[in-house]
């Protein structure tokens, strides 16, 4: 199971004080060094992170595959095509979320995706899908022919953290989560075996399968089980836990649990 790093949260904390360090540039190459497959960054339409200068110098410096998630916004698609990273993940985008809330609406958007694919396409650029875990979207994605997808493990890793986690107990607790012990195990077994079915059915399919959104140290080894996955895309857990053991270690620290 492959892993790449997303390093868009060093770009939040540069733009937390609004000055030009931490650079992003900067953790490619210890990416390399502590074994991480691949580099992922978010080139948001509000830019408020990653930006178009560091996109540019990434793609065009990083020694490995760079996946650049985007809208489907025909200005960011532009970009993307120009740009030409290994790989364009194509995830929702909503100005007033924190992170990106769910997968894509691949029903009621199809014609535009499928505009938006082919744009890619004709760059010679693979292209996923940033999907929920339902049959619907899986089979959908297979319509609109793409190389990847990856799963939202989102809900999953909410349920998780309201479980085993503190978060429960915090100012960011998840109020829909609020539940008895016993009906958030229920809940969690759902959003495992949601995502276990759809990996499983990609595969039957011939479509590679990422996952991504909100894995961490904790709950990250019930998804290495899933043997149907390719490739994990992590960023913010990385990022937290390298505040306090540095990138190097805390990128070995995730590949040694994905082992």
């Amino acid at each position: 199971m492959l892993l790449g790093v997303n390093i868009d949260h060093i770009a939040v904390l540069r733009e937390a004080r609004q000055i030009n360090d931490p650079n992003p540039l900067d953790a490619l190459g210890i990416c390399k060094l502590a074994g991480a497959n691949q580099i992922t960054i978010h080139l948001r339409e509000d830019r408020r992170h990653i930006n178009d200068a560091d996109a540019k110098a990434i793609i065009e410096q990083s020694q490995l595959p760079v996946n650049l998630e985007c809208s489907i916004n025909e200005d960011i698609i532009k970009i993307a095509c120009e740009l030409q990273p290994h790989r364009v993940t194509i995830v929702p985008e909503n100005r007033n979320e924190v992170t990106t809330e769910g997968g894509l609406d691949l029903e009621n958007n199809f014609e535009a995706i499928k505009k938006a694919i082919s744009f890619i396409r004709k760059a010679g650029i693979e292209v996923s899908l940033f999907i929920d875990p339902t049959e619907k979207m899986v089979k959908l994605s297979e319509e609109l022919e793409v190389n990847w997808i990856e799963l939202h493990t989102g809900t999953f890793a909410n349920i998780y953290a309201m479980l085993f986690s503190g978060l429960s107990k915090s100012s960011h607790c998840i109020p829909e989560l609020d539940l008895s012990r016993k009906e958030l195990s229920a809940k969690l077994n759902q959003a495992y075996d949601a995502i276990v079915s759809c990996a499983e059915l990609a595969e039957e399919l011939e479509i590679k399968v990422a996952a991504g959104h909100g894995l961490n140290y904790q709950n990250v080894e019930l998804i290495t089980e899933i043997l149907e996955i390719d490739e994990l895309n992590i960023g913010q857990s990385i990022i937290a836990r390298s505040v306090f053991t540095g990138l190097h270690t805390a990128i070995t620290d995730m590949k040694e649990l994905i082992k």
